[in-house]
């Protein structure tokens, strides 16, 4: 069976085709920096060269095609014709309450789907344009929708509720859902491999850091609680997202700029976190080259990025009883060595210590690294996560 998998985000997607019956990876790629000036285009084979070009992407609907064009070119392609795919896996963000596992896609998912796009505003339309662009260029190809709040299903209630009256989650179902979930449930099962330890026997801080960023507390191998929200706009600092802030501040603004609850909502998610702060740019790669030439806001984001980072990893140690690895994954947190040393070095009180040349290096590999000093008490973590393998999984078991 093959499956292809696209996992749609904010300013990206990511796919790959995989061989179910080995698990292996035909080919993978890279759409990046839709919608932004500058972007491009990766597609790799085992085997081959990987072919690169730079290419404006307007929309993921134009991604979409993108990657089907080239997965059955005559060049670069590995599949003669899409009626080898059996079946395609999708990551779609939120799927409130109605959803606690992956299902096969008809159109009253898709309604739901569309439903929670005012939950996750970010991601859900893009997902749905991916599904939609699926199923116009392979029609009777069975779809499957992976959603990122799965995995944070097992959060007790004393960490998914909120301090509002109670009669708004009873009419409205607003609590905390959390997101990235299939990429947390990866890391901290790979995490409990690298320990050689069953991922019931230890807890794990996990930090997926990208253009959308969360942390979560894996307790015994089940999420215990997480920074996202309701929707991805809380926790920390994100290319576009402003994360937890005061909520006074909403109705502040709104006054004062005399702004409807579809501007503000627009403001915190589109044009806060790394671009709200430095006014140029959503993309932490800037931001790092930014810092090193002396920009002062690009150093004071990096700042305000590791102290959210140090407080979410300490809370969460402290609320599961202490931690055993703290993992980092995502774009940024598998290729940033410097975040990891600072939060690394801020921690250093609960015994956690890093080994700068191994640190230093896992930037330069794909592989997992323990970048922990020889006597660390926490094993800190670098896992390039794998969310595609995890929906290619849940999508092989529901059409096989």
């Amino acid at each position: 069976m093959k499956i292809l998998v696209i996992n749609a985000g904010s300013s990206s997607i990511k796919y790959q085709l995989f061989d179910m019956e080995n698990e292996t990876v035909m080919a993978k790629g890279l759409c990046d920096r839709i919608g932004i000036d500058g972007g491009n285009f990766k597609h790799a084979v085992p085997g081959r060269d990987d072919y690169k070009i730079n290419v404006q992407m307007a929309n993921h609907g134009e991604a979409v095609k993108l990657v089907i064009d080239v997965l059955t070119s005559e060049e670069h392609g590995v599949i003669a014709s899409l009626s080898e795919i059996s079946a395609v896996g999708h990551r779609v963000l939120h799927g409130g309450e109605k959803f606690s596992g992956s299902v096969i896609i008809d159109e009253k998912v898709i309604e739901a789907i569309e439903e929670c796009c005012e939950l996750g505003p970010l991601h859900n339309p893009h997902n749905l344009t991916g599904i939609r662009a699926c199923e116009q260029m392979m029609p009777g190809v069975p779809q499957v929708a992976v959603f990122d709040t799965g995995f944070h299903q097992t959060m007790p209630d004393f960490a998914y509720m909120y301090a509002l009256p109670y009669e708004y989650y009873e009419k409205y179902r607003i609590r905390r859902y959390g997101f990235h979930g299939t990429s947390h449930r990866y890391v901290s099962a790979r995490a409990a491999a690298m320990l050689g330890k069953n991922p019931e026997e230890i807890n794990v801080v996990t930090c997926h850091l990208g253009n959308g960023s969360s942390i979560a507390a894996v307790k015994g191998g089940k999420c215990f609680d997480t920074t996202m929200g309701l929707t991805p706009l809380e926790g920390i600092m994100m290319g576009t997202r402003c994360g937890s802030i005061d909520p006074a501040i909403i109705p502040l603004l709104m006054e004062k700029e005399n702004l409807t609850p579809k501007e503000i909502d627009t403001i915190m998610n589109k044009k806060s976190g790394i671009l709200g702060i430095s006014q140029k740019t959503s993309d932490n790669r800037d931001i790092e080259e930014g810092a090193r030439n002396g920009d002062a806001r690009c150093q004071l984001i990096e700042s305000m990025i590791c102290h959210q980072l140090t407080k979410y990893v300490g809370a969460f140690a402290a609320a599961m009883g202490g931690v055993d690895a703290v993992v980092f994954t995502g774009g940024i947190g598998e290729n940033n060595p410097q975040y990891r040393e600072r939060v690394a070095k801020n921690i250093e009180f609960m015994g956690a210590k890093i080994d700068t040349a191994k640190n230093d290096a896992a930037k330069r590999t794909s592989d997992e690294n323990n970048v922990s000093a020889a006597d660390s008490k926490i094993q800190l973590l670098v896992i390039p996560t794998n969310e595609e393998l995890m929906i290619a999984k849940d999508t092989m078991e529901l059409c096989k």
